[in-house]
């Protein structure tokens, strides 16, 4: 037997225990009292009707009124001495079956009803074992006493308190058997919670299938609720964990290699084999790595600086970045296609400095991977939102080639030749950006072509 059970077990007979003493408490001792009350107040009620009721009327519907109310009537003149007005009293009873071995009226009690008052008194018969309940009252000069029997109520009680001590004993079996099987039902589904509660502190996770219509359900609901969103967030953990060990692996690697080739032209300096190149070889490699730190620093502040947020002309700010590049396309060769699907000015809640920077770092990504001579931007409403978009074509036409570019210091493999020097952070970089403003983002790599594309909404 669970603890649960043991202890329902125990608070149900405790409880039934003082029930049923209460019972056999008021059973035994209001019980009695009370019924004497009920009686005394109906023999009141009754005398109070009859009290202005004609002497002969009143005789008139004696038999009618006795046998209506199960009481006895009697009727003796108050001219009578005292002890002559008890025997006739008594006579007249006995002649209704009313037999009484003590019953009389003092001399107190016949002066009262002669000045009009009236007198309750009870006459126990303990050899009976009963008592007779009477009212007098004074009518025309006569005295009329109306009764009734009462039986002691002392055997009854007891055989009623047998009788339920018999019921409880009953009573108190079934509940045992029900709370136990009750209990079992409750006891069981909470077993089932533990598990799963010690599961979700194991980091194992698992779930509660519990049925039961009621509170306990609604609890396993919760709990399962809880198991997926601590799982999802174990998850996600997990993988910030393994992240971060690989971009420190990666940050670890890109400073290695320039630190090592400025200790190796240091100590040809210190040896006398500089050819001349080696001074400006240093100063190269401790450049690429202050920019790699300033990197760096800029993608750890995105993830606690608040961001100027302004109503902003997107297509203005479009055009001044796309300005800057006339140059350097001209000089590469390459062709800028624009399709500006929009004729009115879209304006955007955005921060400025921020908005330009993935502007500018998408398209130097454009010029530097193309592997073509052209590089394509749109810009189109979407509903109540602006996209834009920017395309290349690729070598890399698998779209599993692109899964991790968002990652810190992931570059695609042809982005390791000397030709590109990339580190690998701008795309990080862009993707805190936009999540920042609340701008869906992603890449589509399709018929040879990569397309990078971010939808913000218009005010």
């Amino acid at each position: 037997m669970s603890r649960l059970t043991r202890k329902l077990l125990v608070q149900i007979t405790l409880t039934l225990c003082v029930v049923f003493l209460l019972s056999f408490a008021v059973n035994t001792y209001l019980l009695p009292k009370y019924f004497l009350y009920e009686k005394k107040h109906k023999l009141d009620e009754l005398v109070t009707e009859l009290k202005p009721m004609d002497l002969k009327v009143l005789s008139g519907q004696m038999s009618a009124i006795e046998e209506h109310h199960q009481v006895t009537i009697v009727v003796s003149s108050l001219s009578e001495s005292v002890d002559d007005l008890n025997s006739d009293l008594l006579t007249q009873l006995g002649r209704k079956g009313i037999t009484l071995s003590k019953f009389w009226l003092t001399e107190d009690s016949v002066r009262i009803l002669r000045e009009g008052g009236r007198v309750n008194k009870i006459f126990d018969q303990a050899k009976l074992k009963s008592s007779f309940l009477v009212n007098f009252m004074s009518v025309d000069g006569s005295v009329i006493a109306i009764g009734e029997s009462i039986s002691h109520s002392a055997d009854t009680i007891g055989i009623v308190n047998r009788f339920n001590a018999y019921l409880w004993i009953a009573m108190f079996l079934l509940l045992v058997l029900l709370s136990v099987l009750y209990t079992k039902r409750i006891v069981k589904p909470l077993a089932d919670l533990m598990q799963t509660a010690e599961s979700i502190s194991n980091l194992t996770f698992s779930r509660s299938n519990i049925q039961t219509g009621d509170e306990i359900e609604s609890l396993a609901r919760s709990i399962n609720q809880m198991s997926d969103n601590l799982r999802e967030a174990h998850q996600t953990l997990e993988a910030k964990n393994a992240n971060l060990r690989h971009f420190i692996s990666d940050i670890s690697h890109e400073l290695k290699t320039p630190l090592a080739l400025i200790h190796v032209y240091a100590s040809g300096l210190q040896d006398g084999l500089d050819d001349g190149t080696y001074a400006s070889v240093i100063r190269k490699q401790s450049e690429d790595m202050a920019g790699l730190i300033d990197r760096l620093l800029e993608l750890a502040r995105l993830q606690e600086e608040t961001l100027l947020f302004e109503p902003l002309a997107f297509q203005s700010l479009l055009q001044d970045t796309m300005a800057a590049y006339h140059t350097a396309f001209r000089q590469m060769g390459l062709e800028l296609r624009v399709d500006m699907a929009v004729k009115e000015e879209m304006w955007v809640m955005a921060d400025r400095g921020k908005l330009e920077s993935v502007l500018n770092n998408w398209i130097t990504n454009a010029m530097t991977y193309t592997s073509s001579d052209y590089v394509s931007i749109k810009v189109e409403t979407i509903e109540n939102a602006v996209r834009f978009q920017i395309s290349n074509p690729t070598q890399h036409t698998k779209e599993a080639d692109w899964a991790r570019v968002w990652e810190p210091f992931y570059v695609l493999e042809s982005s390791r030749s000397k030709k590109f020097s990339g580190t690998g952070l701008g795309l990080s970089i862009t993707r805190a950006i936009l999540q920042q403003h609340n701008a869906s983002f992603g890449l589509t790599v399709e018929e040879g072509m990569v397309t990078f594309y971010f939808v913000m909404a218009v005010l």
